[in-house]
């Protein structure tokens, strides 16, 4: 054995108390939890607009009942909230940001939902739904 790695030993009966650690530094900002918080907020806004919307039109698509605009800028104002909050990669963010708002305006001018509208609006998002359900989730950077 070495004796540079061996700790010295003391002779003293009475052991000195071990120094508890001193607590975490938080490098975390004030100003990035409030984003953080907003950006789950508008997570949650936008999905339950999402639902919102994708019900009406659901259940209009499954019983023929027609529907106003309204069911869709709800549907496409909470695609736009939930894409500025959850979508990581800046084009795809504003891609879909842009697309959804256009869908919208466009309803908007000319004010009719046509049937195969719905049933675009209901296989659309089934195909997205289906699309994160088989999607892995990411791998923490510490792992």
């Amino acid at each position: 054995m070495s004796t540079e790695t061996e700790q010295p030993q003391s002779t003293d009966p009475v052991a000195p108390k071990p120094v508890p650690p001193r607590p975490p530094v938080r490098d975390e900002d004030p100003e990035d939890q409030e984003n953080l918080q907003m950006q789950v907020a508008m997570r949650m806004v936008g999905s339950a607009m999402v639902f919102i919307g994708f019900l009406q039109v659901f259940l209009s698509a499954s019983t023929g009942a027609e529907i106003s605009i309204f069911p869709m800028i709800i549907y496409f104002s909470g695609m736009a909230m939930w894409a500025y909050s959850s979508v990581d990669n800046l084009t795809v963010r504003y891609t879909v940001m842009a697309l959804s708002l256009l869908c919208a305006m466009a309803f908007m001018h000319f004010g009719e939902v046509l049937f195969w509208h719905k049933y675009l609006i209901y296989w659309g998002t089934i195909g997205v739904v289906v699309f994160f359900m088989f999607k892995n989730p990411k791998k923490p950077a510490g792992s």
